[in-house]
């Protein structure tokens, strides 16, 4: 089982201005991010409040782009994200959009999110959720 990298672990590192370790997850196999989240990371670097911090976030973001793998959102992963809204939908249990497109990204891939919006997340049928430490 791989692991697929929610956006707000990315933003978490970024914040601690510690060095990105991925290593106590290395036992579920490769990381990845759904495109979802190479774009939410995007507009974090156009949000900054300063020039600085849009410089240092830039960086941020080029290093993580360049060394996780990136899995677009096409027609397959589509399928189960459609079919997840409308079980989410039906109880009433809706998660964010772009969550959403996280958890059919990692269902579609038989992965793991790791991800510090576990409860959200957990409302996924058969979804294994991951929490940093």
């Amino acid at each position: 089982m791989d692991v697929i990298i929610d956006t707000n672990v990315f933003i978490q590192w970024e914040r601690s201005h510690r060095t990105i370790d991925f290593s106590q997850w290395e036992g579920y196999g490769k990381t990845a991010m759904s495109v979802v989240t190479a774009s939410e990371l995007l507009v974090g670097v156009h949000r900054a409040q300063t020039e600085e911090q849009r410089t240092r976030r830039s960086a941020f973001v080029a290093a993580i782009l360049t060394h996780f793998p990136i899995i677009e959102f096409d027609i397959e992963i589509a399928r189960v994200h459609a079919e997840l809204f409308a079980l989410l939908a039906s109880k009433g249990q809706q998660i964010g959009a772009h969550d959403l497109i996280i958890a059919a990204t990692a269902k579609f891939h038989d992965s793991a999110v790791l991800t510090s919006n576990a409860k959200e997340f957990q409302r996924i049928p058969d979804l294994f959720v991951l929490e940093p430490t």
